[in-house]
């Protein structure tokens, strides 16, 4: 594979590895009981906030997941 397509593939990697780190992020969030501390559990408020928190997490497990196998793939320059 020449630079460029590599370059592109791998972002393609990450960006589903985002994705599916917000999915994620959403459905554990779905099991926590946040409505205890929000005056309207059903608004759109509520659901906002939901979504911001989902980003965030997902973001944060993305960048955590993405950075370790980068740092996996150096490692074998270590031993080569």
């Amino acid at each position: 594979m020449d630079g460029a397509t590599s370059f592109a593939a791998t972002a393609l990697v990450n960006i589903l590895i985002s994705l599916a780190s917000i999915a994620i992020s959403w459905w554990v969030l779905q099991n926590l009981r946040l409505d205890v501390f929000l005056r309207d559990p059903k608004g759109v408020r509520a659901k906002a906030f939901y979504v911001i928190l989902s980003i965030v997490l997902g973001h944060g497990l993305a960048t955590f997941i993405i950075d370790y196998t980068d740092w996996s793939r150096m490692l074998g320059h270590l031993f080569g």
